[in-house]
């Protein structure tokens, strides 16, 4: 394989054996065929290894590492990636047949971006369709002025110059549960980004992996991750308070019921289906009944679908 290579997949990966044949083989099947597959296997315990090293492509490339979280897995992949792209996938999706073709001549055709993004379909644990998750921006001037208050790119989905994440140092290590979204903040000064108006992934919410709704991180968390997005960098002492924050949380219990209670809210907002939504709130109730947000979401289940959306419209408005 060429050291000098057009494209990097780059993969973390951590006990993700229930769907890491899924991932790899979605992407192995792409129609554009000269990249490399590098997955950093983040100190696995279940089967997720063998299950890599079972595959006889050449253009995979396996780094195994003890468990350094996911910032760490990203950075030791950054480091050893020999793509002048870099095209990030998680081990719980499924990449579309045509991604990376059409990100790379975009790419190409385009050399004052330094990143792309696009569309996602969204799917729970099991693989059923939840909903297309459009970007909240398209342009630069939209998305630059965007990222203030949530993050325009779909972190799974993206596709960027490799020389420019070198030149940023990798991902911001102590930005844990935002490192993408103030890594973003980087690539904004050192050229042009967009997001592609078409999904480019099957993007899985699952309990494991589920990026926890702010909400549930609470306000100091909130004000922490803004606060490092307008300055374009986290302080020590930022790093230190989230750390502790963080303790509590990323545990299995919570992150359970951040997962059904973010499933109750995506069949209300965006797949409406009020009896899905009640039965996974129910079960976010069960695990963590002291949370308050199951119990309101579970009530304005009751509701009409038109007054559910007004109310959604109204909290995006006010976010």
């Amino acid at each position: 394989m060429s050291d000098n290579l057009p494209v990097t997949v780059l993969m973390p990966a951590y006990n993700a054996e229930e769907y890491i044949r899924e991932a790899i083989d979605s992407v192995l099947a792409q129609t554009y065929t000269e990249f490399e597959l590098l997955i950093v296997n983040d100190g696995s315990t279940d089967r997720t290894e063998s299950i890599i090293q079972s595959y006889a492509d050449e253009r995979i490339k396996l780094i195994s590492q003890e468990n350094k979280g996911v910032i760490g897995a990203l950075n030791t992949g950054l480091s050893h990636a020999q793509g002048k792209y870099i095209a990030r996938f998680d081990a719980d999706d499924v990449c579309l047949p045509e991604r990376l073709q059409v990100q790379y001549d975009f790419m190409e055709s385009n050399p004052d971006y330094v990143l792309v993004g696009g569309g996602s379909i969204y799917i729970d644990k099991d693989g059923d369709h939840l909903f297309e998750w459009k970007p909240p921006a398209y342009e630069h001037a939209e998305i630059a002025e965007k990222i203030k208050i949530t993050c325009p790119f779909d972190h799974p989905a993206v596709m960027y110059n490799k020389s420019v994440a070198d030149e940023l140092g990798g991902y911001p290590a102590g930005a844990i549960h935002f490192e993408d979204h103030l890594f973003w903040t980087g690539f904004l000064k050192k050229g042009k980004v967009t997001n592609l108006k078409m999904p480019l992934i099957k993007h899985r919410f699952n309990p494991s992996s589920v990026t926890i709704d702010e909400k549930w991180r609470g306000p100091v968390f909130k004000e922490i991750k803004y606060r490092s997005i307008r300055k374009g960098c986290i302080s020590k002492e930022d790093v230190a308070v989230l750390k502790k924050i963080l303790i509590t949380q990323d545990v299995k219990k919570y992150k359970d019921a951040a997962y059904y209670s973010m499933m109750g809210k995506k069949y209300l907002w965006n797949n409406h289906q009020p009896r899905k939504a009640r039965e996974h709130l129910k079960q976010a109730i069960s695990i963590m009944p002291k949370k308050p947000e199951p119990y309101f979401l579970y009530l304005l289940s009751y509701l009409p679908e038109n007054v559910i959306q007004s109310i959604y419209k109204i909290a995006k408005r006010d976010r």
